[in-house]
């Protein structure tokens, strides 16, 4: 108890410990990821985690018995270990990072942080008083840590709510747009963003409810499963996280499918030359002209197909191309490629080419770039799986 560096290691100290140093071990291998592959987001997940592993240590070490201790109750005092203004922010640039590769973090991004900014000052404030000047407490009369100021938690847990939902609406917008304008808009699904804003979303759910059961937030010691609860979801964030940034950073330098930039159609440039066609007899031209594209020179057969790509195969804007699709054949852009390579899986199963390769095979020469899109895209063509198509024709 005596030692240099003071540590009472007891059952609820030693779990939140070992759920700490997940934390930071997680945050650097992402950093050290980041770094190496120029990937911005491996850096803002790793930021992301080492703030929630912050957000446990100061729980970890009060019941480790630092407060009761002068020189390190000064040092929980004066150093802010919760960051709650930083929290959300880094969660939302998290996410835009990771859906638009060539993010680049501008001087007006800075207002995102400014209220941790503020905080800071704050809490430097109460250092050089307390510490500096009266070398005595003024701020910190009470003998209450000002990370678990009520107001504090209550401002951070707004600030987190409010990032919450704007990178839902951001990854939302993204998968709006993918759908739009890729013809592989499953592969840069990002689903698991879901299951971090899911996870996300119950540890402050949890803060809600201990608003509500026990509003005395600075007397932490009966919150201890709370605690529990943030580190579980934590690690399981650590780990789903890192282990999709791996795929990401593989997928991504393999196939060129993921960490593209979208621009909505309707933000697409109009020139004089390839203006829109707008009468239904012009759409209906258009119409023939992609089915002649595809029947002919079998373009669904290209996996990165993009609604760019088909553009300048028809010499025309993106515009008039989407227009078209989602009027004309009343589907998505990526719908309607997955669309036409369906139908072309189905022609060389007639065929009996189902005896000669695999059906996966078949797919990937069709223009499909994973099993699980072909099987998703086949059965909402048919209403049947391929195998199922197979034994219903007997083929």
């Amino acid at each position: 108890m005596n030692s240099l560096l003071f540590f009472d290691y007891n059952q609820k100290s030693s779990i939140l410990l070992i759920f700490c140093f997940n934390a930071f071990v997680f945050s650097a291998l992402l950093f050290m990821k980041g770094s190496s592959s120029q990937h911005q987001h491996s850096k803002w997940l790793a930021a992301f985690i080492a703030l929630g592993g912050l957000y446990v240590s100061l729980f970890m070490l009060g019941y480790g018995g630092w407060y009761s201790k002068r020189v390190y109750r000064e040092f929980m005092f004066f150093m802010p270990l919760q960051q709650l203004f930083l929290i959300g922010p880094v969660f939302f640039f998290y996410v835009k990072s990771l859906l638009r590769s060539k993010h680049a973090f501008t001087r007006k991004d800075i207002i995102h942080f400014l209220p941790a900014i503020l905080y800071l000052i704050y809490s430097l404030i109460v250092f050089i008083t307390d510490k500096l000047i009266l070398d005595e407490f003024y701020f910190y009369a009470d003998g209450k840590d000002k990370d678990l100021d009520y107001w504090y938690q209550i401002a951070g847990l707004l600030s987190m709510l409010f990032y919450l939902s704007m990178s839902l609406r951001y990854y939302f917008n993204y998968r709006k747009i993918a759908v739009q304008e890729v013809s592989f808009a499953d592969e840069i699904a990002f689903t698991w963003i879901k299951h971090f804003a899911i996870a996300f979303g119950l540890i402050l759910l949890l803060r809600v409810l201990f608003f509500i059961l026990n509003p005395e937030w600075w007397n932490f010691g009966s919150k201890f499963w709370y605690y529990l609860c943030f580190s579980i979801l934590l690690l399981y964030i650590s780990i789903t996280g890192y282990t999709n940034t791996i795929k990401a950073t593989t997928y991504s330098s393999s196939s060129g499918l993921l960490l593209v930039d979208f621009q909505s159609p309707k933000n697409a440039q109009h020139t004089v030359a390839d203006e829109e066609p707008e009468e239904m007899s012009m759409l209906h031209e258009w119409k023939k002209k992609i089915n002649q594209l595809f029947e002919e020179e079998g373009i669904h057969e290209k996996p990165n197909l993009t609604l760019t790509d088909l553009a300048h195969h028809l010499d025309t804007n993106r515009n008039a191309i989407s227009k078209v699709i989602n009027t004309e054949f009343d589907m998505n852009f990526n719908d309607f490629v997955n669309e036409k390579r369906a139908k072309a899986v189905i022609e060389r199963l007639n065929q009996g080419e189902h005896h000669q390769h695999t059906l996966l095979s078949i797919a990937l020469d069709c223009g499909f770039n994973s099993k699980t899109t072909f099987n998703r895209a086949f059965k909402k063509h048919t209403g049947i799986t391929p195998k199922q198509y197979i034994t219903k024709n007997q083929l």
